[in-house]
Parts: structure tokens; sequence; C-alpha cells
């Protein structure tokens, strides 16, 4: 059983401001032309934990609430972000956003669908959705083969991972997305990411994740030994590759009433 996934992160938050990826500005152009999102929208990210993806936004001048339950993340997210004429707030969740009906043009969750109640933040998003209004959910997927260092990577999780495949199993493919959206599932799309990480910045964002044993853990010690090894074999110039496929689904909420 999965704890509260919203503490997940709390003593994470430094590794996770500077070692996790963006994504990339491929998504922002995929909400205007494709998904015909206006470029002044009303935009709510939800479960944006420390602002990468509202920063995405912002920056393509957007006005975004961050709403996001953790108070650590939330608090990362406003040192960083707070600078932004257009940005708020709010210690809300998927299922209880805290924000008015009608009130946001386009909803996006990165990184974050797979801790929500997926009923619950159904009804939410077409409560809080302008009429025609849409939902944006993507994810940066780590490649997990295709070279040395992808495959070693993933093989050092399963051996060293806390619940780790629990956590990876979580995340939504094609067809649970399409279950999900229903009939107003309208897009989808793919984009290349990835890091250029050395040693440190590689420790840093496996530390960053969820499942990564702490110090004090049986298995944090032989983990980061692992680590090491596996970067000196497959290092080039300092550094390796973290690949990403950064997966983007996009529609409309059709939610059946409530009697």
């Amino acid at each position: 059983m999965l704890h509260d996934s919203t503490q997940r992160f709390t003593d994470r938050v430094a590794d996770y401001v500077k070692y996790r990826p963006s994504y990339p500005r491929e998504v922002v152009a995929f909400a205007h032309i494709d998904c015909g999102v206006a470029t002044h929208a009303r935009v709510a990210d939800i479960g944006a934990g420390t602002g990468i993806s509202a920063r995405l936004f912002l920056e393509a001048g957007h006005p975004v609430v961050a709403v996001e339950p953790n108070t650590a993340m939330r608090h990362a997210a406003d040192q960083w972000l707070g600078g932004y004429p257009g940005y708020r707030s709010a210690a809300g969740t998927a299922e209880a956003t805290t924000l008015g009906d009608a009130s946001v043009d386009l909803v996006i969750a990165a990184q974050a669908f797979h801790w929500f109640d997926e009923e619950g933040a159904k009804r939410e998003f077409a409560r809080i959705l302008k009429p025609r209004g849409i939902v944006m959910l993507f994810w940066n997927s780590r490649l997990v083969a295709g070279t040395p260092f992808l495959e070693g990577y993933e093989a050092l999780l399963q051996r060293y991972g806390v619940d780790y495949q629990e956590v990876a199993e979580r995340y939504g493919d094609d067809a649970a997305m399409a279950r999900w959206f229903g009939d107003g599932f309208e897009h989808k799309a793919v984009f290349p990411n990835a890091q250029r990480l050395d040693f440190d910045a590689l420790k840093g964002r496996l530390m960053s994740s969820s499942y990564a044993p702490k110090p004090g853990h049986p298995n944090h010690e032989p983990m980061l030994a692992a680590l090491r090894e596996l970067f000196d074999a497959t290092a080039q110039d300092g550094t390796v590759e973290f690949a990403y496929d950064t997966r983007v689904y996009a529609g409309r909420m059709a939610v059946a009433p409530t009697r």
C-alpha cells in the first residue's frame, strides 16, 4: 500500500527542484495549435509540485494557478515563480482544488495524474473548467532501454527501489488515458526530452524519486555504490544522457450530471 501521495516528496524537495527535468516547449505549442487553447487562456496546474510545468506556461504568457497539497513543494514553487505577474498558488488537491466553478480554460497535470483519484479528479476538472475547456495530462516517461546506461539504471531501480514497481505501474498508457477521457478524448502526442547529467546531478535525480531509499535504509548505500559503478562504466565526457519520451494526452470532460 502506497503511503499518502501528498506527502511522498516532502523531504525530497531540494533534489526535486534542482534535478527534475522540465518539459519540451512543444507541449505548449501542442496546446495552442492542436488543442486550440488561446495564448491568454487561464491555466490550472493540478499537482503542480515545485512549479516546473507551471513555469512552462507562465513563460508562454499564460496566467497560472498552481494547485498543490504538499506545503513544502508549494512553498518552493512560490519562491521560484512568485515574480511572474500571472502566478498564484492554492493549497488544494485534484479532487478538491478550491478553485471556482468555470474559472479556468485549461487544466494541466504533469507527472502527477497517477496519484489522483481518477473519478474524483474528473468531476472536479469538469467543475472548474469553462465550457469547452481542455484537460492536458503529460508525463516525462523515462526510457528504460536503448543504451547501456538506461538499461543499467532500470535494473538498479528494480533491485534497490522501495515500492518502485508499484509506482511505475501507476503511469497511464494510451489505453488508460483513452478510457479516462472517454468520448472527450481528442489528441495525443509524444516529444523527445533528455537531460545530460554528471554524477552529482545523476545522484540528485535518483534521490528526487519517491521510491529511492533514503539514508539509513539498508538499500541506500548499496544503491549509491551501484550508481557510481554504472556511471563510471557508461559516462561519456563526464555525463550520461537521461532520456525520456514526454507523452501528452488532451481532451474535454464528459461527466454525467450528479443526481
